[in-house]
């Protein structure tokens, strides 16, 4: 499979298609490609096997199709463990690398990878890592916008933002510690909470992509 049609499954994953059709319209946004190109591009992967399309409402991924697309994420999530524990990337880097690296990797390598990591759950972000070409069901988790003073609870995942990511290590911040949060600011101002011995401040919109098991 080429690596243009694992970016197609992985946008429709990520819109819902899973479980609900994914307008052609929203793949043309994400992957910034005219409209012709999508049609064009989700007819041959229907042809494949890999959706089911409805006219006027979008596609949707078939059983080989979500396979094929847990196996992609599977692989960008083990490599970006591997980038940032054994070779010092950063989040952002291990992130861009990992998009290159989970196209070219045979099923042998990445199984050989997950058992010489030790089987990690989730990658740096704290995005699940799919095992056996399946998702696990997923605690809920609140955004630390949503937190109020004196509240507490672990931070388990951030959005995949290459700007959010840079901001995050920059301040010292960090994923599974248990956090309380020590002061609100009115009006959409930053909110301040200690993780360890450190009390970090972050903005609220940064918060907003920031989420959390609460205590």
């Amino acid at each position: 499979m080429t690596s243009n049609k694992e970016e197609y499954l992985r946008v429709i994953y990520e819109f819902g298609g899973e479980n609900k059709n994914v307008p052609n319209k929203l793949i043309a946004e994400e992957l910034r490609v005219s409209p012709s190109s999508v049609t064009e591009m989700l007819l041959k992967m229907k042809a494949e096997g890999l959706i089911e399309t409805q006219p006027y409402k979008g596609c949707q991924l078939t059983e080989a199709g979500l396979t094929a697309c847990l196996n992609v994420i599977r692989n960008h999530r083990l490599w970006e463990v591997f980038l940032v524990q054994q070779l010092g990337y950063s989040w952002r880097e291990a992130h861009e690398e990992a998009h290159l690296l989970e196209h070219v990797a045979t099923p042998r390598l990445m199984d050989r990878l997950d058992d010489f990591l030790g089987n990690p759950q989730s990658c740096p972000h704290g995005f699940q890592i799919p095992q056996k070409n399946k998702m696990g069901l997923e605690g809920k988790l609140a955004s630390l916008a949503e937190l109020r003073k004196g509240a507490t609870g672990i931070i388990r995942r951030i959005t995949e933002n290459v700007n959010l990511m840079d901001y995050l290590e920059r301040i010292g911040f960090t994923l599974n510690e248990e956090i309380e949060i020590i002061e609100v600011s009115d009006y959409e101002g930053p909110i301040v909470f200690s993780q360890g011995e450190k009390e970090i401040s972050i903005s609220y919109k940064a918060a907003q992509e920031v989420f959390v098991e609460v205590g």
